[in-house]
């Protein structure tokens, strides 16, 4: 009886800790289509799959409870990798990754636009509602050095003050 009272305490335990909350990431052409009916910032995590930062990045950060919490709250999230074969059209262009074929790498214009040809990985580009680039943030940061970056974007305080101001 006693082993029951202990199978049924964890197997309704179970999907309280496995339903931890993650951040809905997105595609950039997804985002940009949601922001047309229901305007928000995007926010994109420009990426490669070989880059270690990147991965840090998605394991300890982009897991933190109150970074996931504010990401899903007030941004359109978009994983974007820098090295991807798709074709991606906006703004009245077509951007592709010309050096990504026949096996190799490449860069996809569009991660190369975005990042003003500033390759940097993990990069982190803020855009407005109407979809016009803010700024661009490079490197890993952990959540506490993340969170005040997001709220200073999310809340519009970017367009009052300068961040060291607004972190004072």
């Amino acid at each position: 009886m006693k082993r029951l009272v202990i199978v049924l305490m964890v197997l309704f335990a179970l999907p309280i800790f496995g339903n931890a909350q993650k951040i809905n990431w997105m595609t950039f052409q997804e985002a940009v289509e949601l922001n047309r009916t229901a305007p928000k910032k995007i926010f994109i995590d420009t990426y490669t799959d070989w880059c270690g930062w990147c991965k840090k990045m998605d394991q300890t950060t982009f897991q933190d409870s109150l970074v996931v919490a504010y990401m899903n709250e007030n941004y359109y999230a978009v994983k974007l990798n820098a090295e991807m074969n798709d074709t991606i059209n906006f703004g009245g262009y077509t951007y592709i990754n010309e050096g990504g074929m026949n096996g190799r790498r490449g860069t996809h214009q569009l991660a190369a636009a975005l990042l003003q040809g500033k390759m940097s990985y993990p990069s982190y580009v803020f855009m407005n509602e109407k979809n016009q680039l803010i700024t661009v943030a490079p490197g890993y940061m952990d959540a506490s050095q993340f969170l005040p970056v997001l709220k200073y974007i999310g809340s519009d305080a970017y367009l009052k003050q300068s961040f060291k101001d607004y972190i004072k």
